[in-house]
């Protein structure tokens, strides 16, 4: 089912009235869904897990760009509040990698660079939320922590310790977080033709 519920929101953005960064958030979504139909195959060799892994670096990377470029309020820049937020990104970020390493072998490389990219992705949604107008700015950065906690649970599950019930919860988690990330990027944006 997951390959099929992302095109649904794809559908729903392509068909959404233009905005500026309309085509970076459709880039996200078909990279993540491009990651959703190949680790279908993982477990019938590791490289489908590379791929796919691969695909939603991509997507993240599309994210960060897509978060970037949000039109931000004119409000002075709460120094404090970055630095407390990239803080407790960088110790999430630390500390995942602490738990998975020893268990990485050959992946170490690939997953330190997935966990740093997607760690960004969240300090750049943490930014907007400091920046950008509501609702849309908490939905973004409720479905940026979202996507990180699916992708946790995701890894710990493969190379740390099984997960009951953990198709279920990673499906859950990323739905909700593309779901949120989407309509709050639509909330950010005018619903007029440009």
């Amino acid at each position: 089912m997951k390959p099929i519920l992302i095109p649904i929101l794809i559908f729903g953005v392509y068909f959404y009235k233009n905005f500026p960064t309309k085509n970076i958030l459709l880039t996200a979504l078909v990279f993540s869904w491009i990651g959703d139909v190949i680790l279908l195959f993982s477990d019938i060799s590791e490289i489908y897990f590379i791929l796919g892994l691969v695909s939603f670096l991509i997507s993240h990377i599309v994210y960060c760009i897509l978060f970037n470029r949000q039109t931000k309020r004119n409000l002075k820049k709460n120094s404090i509040a970055i630095g407390i937020g990239t803080i407790l990104i960088a110790c999430y970020l630390i500390g995942m990698l602490s738990l998975l390493l020893p268990s990485l072998g050959d992946l170490k490389i690939p997953v330190i660079v997935y966990a740093s990219v997607i760690s960004i992705m969240l300090l750049f949604a943490y930014n907007g939320l400091l920046n950008w107008n509501e609702p849309g700015n908490k939905l973004v950065f409720s479905g940026a922590v979202v996507f990180v906690i699916s992708d946790s649970i995701l890894a710990i599950n493969k190379f740390y310790n099984p997960i009951e019930k953990s198709s279920f919860f990673i499906m859950l988690t990323y739905l909700v977080a593309q779901y949120l990330i989407v309509i709050g990027i639509l909330k950010l944006n005018p619903k007029k033709i440009e």
